[in-house]
């Protein structure tokens, strides 16, 4: 068809019909109240050549060749649940930013989905106002399903004016408090004899010395008073909130579970100095970020430590798959990130070819879009090897449990001061425990311990990395 832009609200009416003699196609076009104008194609034209119709008069004369078409909101776009990643079929509606009637401009966040191991953040397309919601939050969606419509014709209505301020309250009238009573007046005192009255009778003989008085017996001793209650005081509150599990912390669970009844993980420790890393890190960290443009920390020489004795040792490279044994070529190492959805796992590829600055970007790339919940499941799948640093939460030590389809994890604990002997004499010291789970199906005591012994050699020692 022919499409002319009008604007404003207008309806927007087709109307289509065949000239069988003149061999061409013609379109009818009614916008609002405007006059009529049809255009004629013809074959032997690429031109299009707007004529004056007669259909343009108040009373449209009908022709049998008209077909009427139904009419269509141009201005509405519905938005859908877009592609959720491969082997993902559905998610959850976790909030709702914006409500129905409210405005949102182009790109604005509308609402946000989750799945199993990454949040969607959905936008709004254009700008327009949200006119239906398909879905509350909790509801599970499917890819395809619609969510919300926007209608692009209707603006952002006005601010209301602002409610005007209530009147200052009348004042409170004094009352007149009431006068205190009077004091009710003591007891007199009984009246003392008069001093003029004399008694005229001789005075009495002086009274026979008492008898003494029996001895009083012993009282008996007075009943044990009850014991009171502590005086009851206002408790806090009780209340309890209950809130659904989230997509993500329920795959969280059943993945842990099934790897604790899968695998017959056993965990290994060695104690590290980090005296020797920490001083190379204070010597160069300044120079190192002025030419890589970011910071050096530990994990980078965990991570290139671990790729080294992961080739020296591939049984702690491996996996069970069924009836074999998988040995990977590679180092593909997930680096597990806190976010307050819960722990993701990125996974940094390939770090046997890696160097420290690369490693460091690496994992501030994905640490940052964890945490803006904008990581994508193809960069959480795969990794052969995973570490986790529980010592930025304080953590002194720990037992880390395998994700499902790795075979072994390293834990990494807090940084601490303690007394060691070093060549006979007692020094202090920066030391962090190690901890290696491992799968004790595939990966024997003698090369778990030989493992954890090499990583920590290479980090109490980092130049030995660049021999290696």
């Amino acid at each position: 068809g022919i499409n002319a832009e009008y604007g404003g609200p207008f309806f927007v009416l087709s109307l289509f019909y065949f000239k069988k003699k003149m061999n061409s196609f013609a379109v009818l076009r009614t916008v609002g109240n405007r006059s009529l104008t049809s255009f004629s194609i013809q074959r032997t034209s690429s031109l299009l050549r707007p004529q004056q119709s007669a259909w343009a008069s108040t009373q449209p004369t009908y022709s049998p060749f008209v077909r009427y078409l139904p009419t269509r909101n141009f201005a509405e776009i519905t938005v859908k649940v877009p592609n959720l990643g491969d082997s993902v079929t559905e998610g959850n509606i976790a909030s709702w930013l914006l409500k129905e009637g409210e405005f949102a401009n182009k790109d604005q966040i509308v609402l946000t989905l989750e799945t199993e191991k990454v949040g969607h953040e959905i936008t709004a397309p254009e700008a327009g106002t949200i006119v239906k919601i398909f879905g509350k939050a909790g509801s599970v969606v499917n890819p395809g399903k619609p969510l919300f419509t926007l209608d692009t014709e209707k603006k952002a209505s006005a601010s209301a004016p602002s409610p005007a301020s209530a009147a200052a309250p009348a004042k409170a009238e004094t009352k007149q408090t009431k006068a205190d009573a009077p004091a009710p007046p003591s007891p007199p005192s009984p009246s003392a004899p008069a001093s003029g009255a004399r008694a005229s009778a001789p005075a009495p003989p002086p009274p026979a010395p008492a008898a003494p008085k029996p001895a009083e017996a012993p009282k008996a001793a007075a009943p044990a008073q009850p014991v009171a209650a502590p005086e009851a005081k206002s408790q806090g509150s009780r209340d309890v909130e209950r809130v659904p599990i989230s997509r993500m912390r329920k795959t969280i669970a059943t993945n842990m579970k099934n790897s604790q009844n899968t695998l017959a993980m056993l965990t290994t420790f060695q104690e590290c100095d980090m005296s020797g890393l920490s001083n190379l890190r204070e010597k160069y960290k300044e120079e190192f970020a002025k030419k890589h443009n970011v910071k050096l920390g530990f994990m980078s020489a965990f991570v290139k430590a671990s790729a080294i004795a992961l080739q020296e040792i591939p049984a702690v490279n491996a996996v069970i798959e069924g009836e074999e044994v998988v040995y990977h070529k590679y180092v593909d190492i997930s680096v597990a990130v806190a976010t307050p959805r819960g722990l993701v796992t990125p996974v940094v590829r390939n770090c046997e070819s890696l160097s420290f600055a690369d490693i460091e970007k690496w994992i501030g790339f994905y640490s940052a879009k964890a945490r803006d919940n904008k990581i994508s499941m193809d960069e959480l799948k795969g990794g052969t090897f995973t570490i986790s640093n529980g010592g930025v939460f304080g953590s002194l030590m720990g037992t880390p449990i395998v994700n499902p389809g790795q075979s072994a994890i390293l834990g990494l604990h807090a940084i601490k001061d303690r007394a060691v002997v070093v060549d006979g004499q007692i020094v202090i010291r920066p030391m962090m425990f190690l901890a290696l789970t491992y799968d004790h199906r595939l990966i024997d005591g003698r090369e778990a311990v030989t493992f954890l012994k090499r990583v920590k050699e290479l980090v109490e020692e980092p130049s030995t990395m660049l021999l290696s």
